[in-house]
């Protein structure tokens, strides 16, 4: 009976958008099916979830890291159209993209404050606070039967305090949002170049790689590169920089854990923890 019960017990996810101009990330376990933000139009998450063999219907859950609109563009559509999902999000969160998603039924709201744990039956999510120009942005870790799934983004840097909660994860969406250099000779308007990289902006391919190397350990087996800049940036430059770095720390890339790239407008095929 246990080899059974085993059987049936997943963890899965698949980041269906990950760019500087939309995102959102589908998660599920036997029990629950979730969203990490909703940065596009309720459409494209629909035909974005068709196209890994899921439905919005079987979502029960909508986790908001922070009020910029390419985390949010969809959720209150969502909200609207499937009242099965309860949305999560601080409240200077809520107070912040208030005006910008629309209604969302008083009964689907939820408050989940920073730093805090939320348990759902066979999940449990982990609520953590990150370094961004935002109300109160926040970031999560799933955990689900001894494995762990972290998705930090929209940060400009990762402090100790933040690398002490997400320290050895089975996997990571992490952030390599710019190359330096493409960054700095690009047209972006100089204050700009600068939000980007302060403090409260953005991780570049190298910062991720150095807080990779902070936080990875033996029971990770998988990282996705995400948030990439589409005029900022490559993803085979970001591939290379991360995998070069951590590989010159010792990080045996590729034999002890594998990178995947994330894509703007296409799925990342469901990936089992």
């Amino acid at each position: 009976m246990t080899q059974v019960l085993h059987s049936l017990d997943y963890f899965r996810v698949s980041p269906l958008a990950s760019s500087s101009t939309g995102n959102v990330t589908y998660i599920e376990t036997p029990q629950h099916k979730v969203l990490v933000d909703a940065g596009l139009s309720g459409k494209k998450v629909e035909l974005l979830m068709e196209s890994i063999g899921r439905t919005l219907k079987e979502v029960d859950s909508l986790f908001v890291t922070h009020e910029h609109s390419d985390h949010i563009r969809g959720v209150g559509v969502l909200a609207r159209r499937y009242p099965q999902i309860n949305v999560y999000a601080n409240e200077p969160t809520w107070q912040a993209m208030g005006h910008k998603i629309g209604n969302v039924p008083v009964g689907q709201r939820q408050l989940f404050p920073m730093g805090t744990t939320l348990s759902l039956g066979d999940l449990d999510v982990v609520s953590f606070g990150v370094s961004h120009d935002a109300a109160a942005a926040q970031f999560y870790e799933f955990h689900h039967h001894g494995r762990s799934f972290v998705i930090i983004t929209d940060t400009g840097y990762v402090s100790e305090q933040v690398e002490g909660v997400i320290k050895d994860a089975s996997c990571y969406l992490f952030e390599a949002n710019h190359d330096t250099e493409m960054l700095r000779e690009g047209g972006y308007p100089w204050p700009l170049k600068q939000r980007i990289m302060s403090d409260t902006g953005h991780l570049s391919n190298m910062d991720g790689a150095q807080a990779l190397i902070d936080v990875v350990g033996n029971d990770t087996k998988n990282i996705f590169l995400g948030h990439l800049s589409q005029e900022n940036n490559m993803k085979s430059l970001a591939h290379m920089t991360v995998a070069e770095t951590m590989a010159k720390h010792d990080f045996a890339v590729e034999h002890d854990f594998h990178i995947h790239d994330t894509d703007p407008l296409v799925a990342v095929p469901l990936l089992t923890i």
